[in-house]
């Protein structure tokens, strides 16, 4: 992909990366072995001093890397420098960038967040959440494409626009409306199985 960073380029960046006093993944991970919901600050955080358990932090913490960290990014878009924390995520047999903001709204606040997905959408599409009320299957997101085609999604609604004005606003579709209410009954039996053995 013409826009990714090549290879040397991205591990000569994120050789000399750290994350520093950035702590916006200890928010937005779910990390089952501290009981720990996403969206939700960790207990462990201690502000610019970071991880209060940093050295035996579980494997979900140790292991991630957000895009920033991989040398994706460039210098300034750190997620604290951003407000959202930005990865690239497989879909099916494809990819897309997934935005994550730390508060609702910081992606219309953030001049850094919308170059980096105007610079990605051209390529694969762009979804933005939000950290708040993760555990809410129905909770808008917002996909962006190319052409200046943005969707908004919140339950079984889709809103259409394109340069921002609204075009169209439909309901999807009986199958794929179906589906979703399946997929979501799985992922709350999944959610109250988790939890379940969380305690």
């Amino acid at each position: 992909m013409a826009r990714l960073s090549s290879d040397a380029k991205r591990e000569r960046r994120a050789a000399s990366r750290s994350c520093g006093t950035c702590s916006h993944c200890c928010t937005v991970l779910r990390v089952d072995e501290l009981g720990k919901r996403a969206g939700l600050d960790c207990k462990n955080q201690r502000g610019e001093l970071g991880c209060g358990i940093h050295e035996t932090r579980p494997a979900i913490c140790r292991g991630y890397a957000c895009l920033w960290l991989q040398g994706g990014l460039e210098d300034g878009e750190r997620p604290d420098a951003t407000g959202g924390i930005v990865d690239l995520e497989t879909v099916g047999i494809g990819l897309r960038l997934g935005i994550r903001e730390v508060r609702r709204g910081a992606f219309d606040d953030s001049p850094a967040l919308q170059a980096i997905a105007e610079r990605y959408r051209s390529e694969m599409p762009v979804r933005i959440t939000d950290a708040e009320d993760v555990m809410n299957p129905d909770r808008p997101f917002r996909v962006l494409l190319p052409d200046g085609i943005e969707h908004r999604l919140s339950g079984d609604r889709i809103e259409i626009l394109r340069d921002g004005i609204r075009i169209e606003q439909k309901t999807l579709p009986w199958a794929e409306r179906l589906g979703r209410r399946v997929a979501i009954g799985g992922r709350r039996l999944s959610i109250w199985w988790r939890n379940r053995t969380l305690q």
